[in-house]
């Protein structure tokens, strides 16, 4: 027998918790599928992803779909905060299959970005992901070491050294203090008229994303005095250094900054014995550094296709509790 339970609140969510978290280990997943950050991101934002998580149970499997309904219809929390995200399954395939038709009764389109990797697409095969973009990262396997990878990107050396001959400071700051990441993140708004931090929610969310495991988050920054040159927020994920937002002052572009921070830090990272993933997107300052890249899915299916995915037969729409 199937046990399903649905959580429409963060508040509603602390119930899963125990067994979210074994989830969390036996499935391999990134900080975007944790507990933490999705009672978090549940928790700030949800007149825009009203919370409809799913937890489905039995004596062979367990099942967490970290469902929200948005004004579009169906999608898996992280607002547009996070870059991955999935299911968390394990055992028997039909307590997911359960889990799914209880989604698929709301008869609602399903839309989310994105499914991290061939693996990760595999078990959704049934709706199509489509190819998003890729992440690029830089893999200890394929570097060797800190010094090989220094070695092959000898010009930044030079260009970091360029730098501190103008007075720019390399730091690195463990845990930083919420008002150093708001400062950054202002930076970065004010810079750039589309971006997502113009958002006071978003800032908001991130920076107690950053106070939920203090030692987890590093901030890298290249200053002159008072003057931020860049900065770099980075996220410890197991034994992955997650690289979330660069910032630069473009008056400094002829220094390549940007580039110079991202170097050093994955020289850094590297040489504790971490891979680094520069998450979603092919920018040039990435694509300079990269060994590799991993591909990225969007799912996005109708809600005839979601019904027929979970195997739902036609039943009578449910009415939301208000």
């Amino acid at each position: 027998m199937v046990k399903i339970r649905i959580a429409r609140s963060a508040e509603e969510m602390d119930s899963f918790r125990p067994l979210w978290e074994r989830l969390e280990k036996s499935n391999s997943c990134t900080l975007f599928q944790s507990f933490a950050w999705n009672r978090l991101v549940a928790s700030r934002f949800p007149a825009r992803e009203d919370p409809y998580v799913v937890c489905a149970e039995s004596d062979s499997g367990a099942a967490i779909i970290p469902a929200a309904i948005a004004d579009y219809g169906l999608t898996l929390l992280g607002e547009a905060l996070f870059d991955y995200r999935d299911v968390l399954h394990l055992g028997d395939p039909e307590v997911l299959r359960r889990a799914w038709q209880e989604l698929a009764r709301l008869r609602l389109p399903l839309f989310f970005t994105a499914l991290r990797g061939a693996t990760r697409r595999s078990p959704w095969d049934d709706l199509r992901p489509q190819p998003f973009v890729n992440a690029p990262c830089v893999l200890l396997s394929d570097v060797g070491n800190a010094e090989q990878f220094a070695a092959n990107h000898n010009r930044l050396g030079r260009c970091r050294r360029r730098l501190e001959r103008q007075g720019v400071h390399f730091s690195r700051q463990n845990a930083p203090s919420p008002e150093s990441l708001r400062h950054v993140y202002q930076l970065k708004a004010d810079q750039l008229p589309g971006s997502l931090f113009r958002d006071p929610a978003r800032l908001s969310f991130i920076t107690a994303a950053a106070n939920l495991d203090p030692t987890s988050c590093d901030l890298y920054t290249l200053r002159r005095d008072e003057c931020l040159v860049a900065a770099l927020v980075t996220f410890r994920d197991g034994p992955t250094r997650r690289f979330y937002t660069i910032y630069y002052d473009h008056q400094w572009a002829h220094f390549s900054p940007g580039v110079v921070l991202l170097f050093e830090a994955t020289r850094q990272s590297l040489a504790e014995g971490l891979d680094c993933d520069y998450m979603t997107g092919e920018q040039p300052h990435k694509a300079r550094l990269a060994t590799s890249t991993v591909p990225l899915f969007r799912v996005e299916a109708t809600c005839e296709s979601l019904a027929m995915f979970s195997g739902l037969e036609e039943q009578p729409v449910p009415e939301l509790a208000a």
